[in-house]
């Protein structure tokens, strides 16, 4: 790498901390330029890393409010309402969607379905105020249920 390489990747990374979203425009423009060794690439790096943390965290927390909200339809018939029936379309809505813009994705699901029902089983109780010892300890619902978007328990 040249000195003047060198020194533009330098104050490139500088960039990263003063206004990233200058360093975003100026890294693209690097990309589509072919300039490769003006890129800041430690925090390019960093930032796909986070691109796809950040994609695995959306499709837990989806997940997890689906499950909850089976959870409280099967658990509270009484307290039924649309707006419940809304919040499962909407996010079973966003799972898909994630799922046709990554499909590896869907792999992830099916690793962190159980503990996600585990996450939503202890919110849903401590929204519910339903005993955490009411709701089973494995899911009552399959990964299929879960994305079936007319899927509601009896």
């Amino acid at each position: 790498m040249s000195p003047q390489t060198a020194a533009m990747a330098s104050s490139l990374a500088q960039l990263y901390e003063q206004d990233y979203a200058l360093w975003l425009d100026v890294s693209c423009r690097l990309l589509k330029a072919g300039r490769l060794a003006e890129l800041d690439i430690a925090n390019l790096l960093e930032e796909l890393e986070a691109m796809g943390r950040s994609e695995k965290q959306a499709l837990s927390s989806n997940l997890i409010v689906v499950l909850s909200h089976l959870l409280k339809y099967a658990y509270q018939p009484g307290q039924r309402s649309n707006s419940w029936r809304f919040v499962l379309k909407e996010h079973r809505r966003r799972l898909q969607e994630a799922f046709k813009a990554s499909p590896t994705l869907k792999a992830y699901f099916e690793e962190v379905f159980a503990h996600c029902y585990q996450e939503a089983r202890d919110l849903t109780a401590t929204e519910t105020g339903v005993g955490l010892e009411n709701f089973p300890l494995e899911s009552p619902f399959s990964p299929e249920q879960a994305l079936d978007r007319e899927f509601l328990p009896r």
